[in-house]
């Protein structure tokens, strides 16, 4: 594992999804899950994430519209979260949704807004 790749993706971890989530996964991962934990931080987050090619805000949104056509809607969530500490404004996540519903469809923009909601609504912003 590169060093230096994990410590900077997890720098970058914790800064979107925060801490106490980044440090509650690292802390439940085992000798199974341990290693997939280090090369996902180290590759997503250190190689992916660190890439200043494109910044985080732009960078969520795009994770939100493939996560959205993928229907991966539990890691939809966590990065709707994290979108909103990267700068995304709720109009932003609505026009994001609505795109989505455009090239997934209907049912997937619909599982966003529900999603999307129990986000806000932890928030304060709905």
């Amino acid at each position: 594992m590169n060093n230096d790749l994990f410590e900077k993706g997890l720098a970058n971890r914790k800064a979107v999804l925060g801490a106490e989530y980044v440090e509650s996964n690292l802390a439940a991962a085992d000798d199974f899950t341990l290693p997939f934990q280090e090369a996902m931080t180290s590759w997503c987050w250190g190689f992916g994430w660190d890439d200043d090619t494109i910044d985080h805000k732009t960078r969520s949104m795009l994770n939100l519209t493939m996560l959205a056509a993928l229907g991966k809607m539990h890691e939809w969530e966590l990065h709707c979260d994290g979108a909103i500490t990267n700068g995304v404004s709720m109009e932003e996540i609505r026009s994001i949704i609505h795109v989505v519903g455009i090239y997934c469809g209907v049912p997937q923009s619909l599982e966003c807004f529900r999603s999307a909601r129990k986000v806000l609504e932890a928030r304060g912003m709905l």
